[in-house]
């Protein structure tokens, strides 16, 4: 599925805790891993190629070190990226600052508006010797909605180059129980979501399972997430509006923040 792995990272400890994990997903995948470092002025160039060098070596990775144009250092990642067709760009949602940034407005969005593909973005921890599980499961909240359900083909190529197991899921939420003894919503949330797992299994040839959770997604699909310890999410940005809305912005922020997992994300 793809061709190459590209972290970028900024000099600081946060940018580069998504390596040793990408290093072991590009042994696991056969696929070659680059790390990139973008500088805003040329006389930056050699120290970064330097450092860049040292980081990739225990890797084998490749080091590649550019220079920023008028348009910035999101549109250099993305002209990298495009540059080997078949790049999976994975990249922390924050580095230098050190300071947590919205998902909207962040470097990481810019790049994901940049490129038009899926990225894989992980918010880094305080303790910066954490290395990432083997991926086994790809976690896909699904809404009901066309836009939620976008993410779903290229859900269903990372899960079989990944050699993983797709999960489904959706959310009932406290709100929209009339009655929490009667069981119709966990019933139509049922169909819904193995339906729709069938449809996947068949469709893209993956191991497919689904669950109904409940709660409140933005605290529901994290925790879930989380609780499987080998999993990474496959979102979508925007999803329903309403009240069943498990995929908007704010629940991939908040997936984001929370998961503690890597996430696949899309945007509509």
């Amino acid at each position: 599925m793809y061709k190459r792995i590209l972290v970028p990272v900024d000099g600081s400890r946060f940018s580069e805790q998504l390596i040793a994990s990408a290093a072991q997903l590009a042994r696991a995948t056969g696929t070659p891993l680059a790390l990139l470092r973008v500088v805003e002025r040329a006389d930056e160039q050699a120290e970064a190629t330097r450092y860049l060098q040292a980081l990739a070596a225990p890797t084998g990775a490749e080091s590649l070190c550019r220079q920023a144009g008028t348009d910035g250092v999101a549109a250099a990642i993305g002209d990298e990226a495009r540059r080997v067709t078949g790049t999976l760009v994975a990249m922390c949602s924050h580095g230098r600052s050190g300071a947590m940034q919205a998902l909207f407005g962040s470097v990481a969005l810019q790049v994901l508006r940049a490129l038009g593909e899926p990225l894989v973005m992980y918010r880094p921890h305080t303790d910066t010797t954490t290395t990432l599980p083997k991926i086994a499961r790809i976690v896909l909240p699904l809404d009901g909605s066309k836009l939620s359900e976008a993410v779903v083909p290229q859900a269903a190529a990372l899960a079989k180059w990944l050699g993983a197991k797709v999960i489904v899921v959706s959310v009932i939420e406290p709100s929209v129980q009339i009655d929490s003894s009667v069981p119709s919503g966990d019933v139509m949330e049922s169909s819904y979501v193995r339906t729709r797992a069938r449809e996947i299994a068949e469709r893209h040839d993956v191991p497919v399972g689904w669950e109904v959770l409940h709660g409140e997604p933005k605290q529901a699909i994290p925790q879930f997430a989380r609780s499987l310890g080998d999993a990474m999410l496959a979102m979508t940005t925007h999803g329903h509006t309403g009240l069943r809305g498990v995929v908007t912005g704010s629940v991939t922020a908040q997936c984001l923040h929370d998961a503690q997992v890597p996430v696949f994300i899309r945007l509509p």
